[in-house]
């Protein structure tokens, strides 16, 4: 079997690192010539919309998949012409457009922030005050890690604002005044077998993951699995999925989905029994899933910018470190490390540790 990745970030490197025990090779596409993928799977490189090397890309592989949902939607459904994708192409569609993911939101059920279409400064005036402020602008379509966004406190912000996300198709969302932010991870199969992950709490910073925590038996993980099962119904899901939500007092609210391995879900690699990156290659190649049922405690801390250096992380007792093999940058998500342990210890000390090097 031959997997097809369309991208060659991290996700993808991990996804072909979990793929290898299970005798699957991998094949990508991305247009980057260090993209750090290479270093486990074979590498085409070129531009996302070369139909001619999407052709070369789906000839060489038995199903295809991806790591990021801002692929371009035409070369997807190129390549689902002519071999399987998973998880479904309509997922992606959705996915790429905030106004038609929060508008899908609310027809299955699922609460979100209230918000508003901006095409213009003045439609952006009126939601402002529809909505309230203060309330955060979005592009509609790409933006990640904080980029795209900007927090509008004040009326005197509007046209800042606006000029700041490129004034190009937006939405404004209500604040969220939120007590925590989780997210639920899930995998489906091609028999269409559900398994969750456990939820994940989760500790942002600029717009940048920074921290995620497994939290086995949390109150919130019924609602959320009810929630991201809705979402693989709708879309007769395959692989994995990740639905992102505030909690705020006893109620949860969605505030975006991402139809592939999330970055939240990287404790599962050593702190559940089967990671969501095996289990993601198990569902698009037709395997049986393995268990999601974590392995005592874990957490994920991002490395952002920079990597400390491997013998001061891994000094720490019950933590493993990930280098993506990254040029260091600002911003930039270079690696990450994992504290696991089996009771809680010093479970507590051990993360606060890694953020401290971290910083």
């Amino acid at each position: 079997m031959v997997v097809g990745l369309l991208g060659g970030g991290q996700l993808a490197r991990m996804l072909a690192q979990a793929a290898h025990p299970l005798g699957i090779k991998t094949v990508f596409l991305d247009p980057a010539v260090d993209a750090c993928a290479q270093v486990a799977a074979d590498h085409i490189c070129a531009a996302f919309d070369d139909t001619d090397a999407l052709d070369q890309f789906a000839a060489r592989v038995d199903v295809i998949s991806y790591e990021f949902e801002n692929v371009p939607f035409e070369s997807v459904q190129r390549v689902a012409k002519k071999k399987p994708v998973f998880p479904p192409a309509d997922a992606v569609a959705v996915a790429q457009d905030r106004l038609v993911e929060k508008t899908m939101f609310g027809e299955l059920g699922i609460a979100t922030a209230e918000f508003r279409a901006v095409d213009n400064l003045s439609s952006l005036a009126n939601a402002a005050k529809e909505i309230g402020l203060p309330a955060v602008l979005k592009t509609r379509r790409m933006g990640y890690d904080g980029k795209g966004q900007a927090i509008i406190w004040e009326t005197s912000e509007l046209e800042e604002s606006w000029s700041s996300i490129g004034e190009v198709p937006a939405i404004l969302e209500a604040f969220v005044p939120f007590d925590r932010e989780l997210s639920i991870i899930a995998v489906r199969s091609q028999s269409s077998r559900v398994e969750f992950y456990p939820a994940s709490e989760n500790t942002h910073a600029d717009g940048i993951l920074r921290l995620s925590l497994s939290r086995v038996a949390d109150p919130c993980q019924g609602r959320a699995e009810e929630y991201v099962g809705r979402l693989l119904n709708r879309f007769g899901y395959v692989g994995v999925i990740a639905l992102e939500l505030f909690q705020l007092g006893d109620d949860l609210i969605a505030n975006e989905f991402a139809p592939r391995v999330h970055n939240s879900g990287h404790w599962t690699i050593e702190g559940a029994e089967i990671s969501q990156f095996e289990n993601h290659m198990r569902a698009i190649c037709g395997l049986p899933l393995g268990s999601t049922q974590a392995v005592g405690k874990a957490a994920m801390v991002n490395f952002i910018g920079k990597i400390p250096t491997g013998g001061t992380v891994m000094s720490q007792p019950n933590v493993f470190l990930h280098d993506y093999g990254k040029v260091a940058k600002p911003g930039r998500k270079v690696g990450h490390a994992t504290v696991q342990v089996q009771t809680d210890g010093d479970f507590v000390n051990t993360v606060d540790d890694i953020l401290a090097l971290a910083k």
